[in-house]
């Protein structure tokens, strides 16, 4: 079973840039399309990035510019690289691959000054 878990969330400054990664099991991520998603504080989990398993990535309007999602060479990594961040990108960010339901248990990122 494909497992996922998440590292590199932390607290920054806005303006500042973090790179998260999502580190499978298994290389999978040459087989499905993966996700990014974040929760904040007392809002719903929201989609921020996707990358399809050709590598065809999406971004939500809120991240597009922002936010860079990619993969290692060998399937096993997803990154989304973050830049510019601002206090609104403070969530827990979360990874997940749709078709398998499976979810890592978040990394928490939070920009302030």
């Amino acid at each position: 079973q494909a497992q996922l878990v998440e590292s590199g969330g932390g607290l920054v400054q806005p303006g500042g840039s973090l790179r998260l990664s999502c580190a499978a099991n298994e290389r999978i991520f040459y087989i499905y399309h993966m996700e990014w998603h974040r929760q904040a504080p007392g809002k719903e989990r929201e989609l921020v990035a996707s990358v399809t398993a050709g590598g065809i990535p999406f971004y939500s309007s809120s991240v597009k510019y922002r936010f860079t999602i990619s993969k290692n060479d060998n399937a096993t990594t997803v990154y989304l690289q973050m830049s510019n961040l601002k206090p609104e990108d403070t969530a827990i960010y979360y990874c997940t691959i749709p078709s398998l339901h499976t979810w890592g248990k978040g990394t928490q990122v939070t920009v302030s000054s």
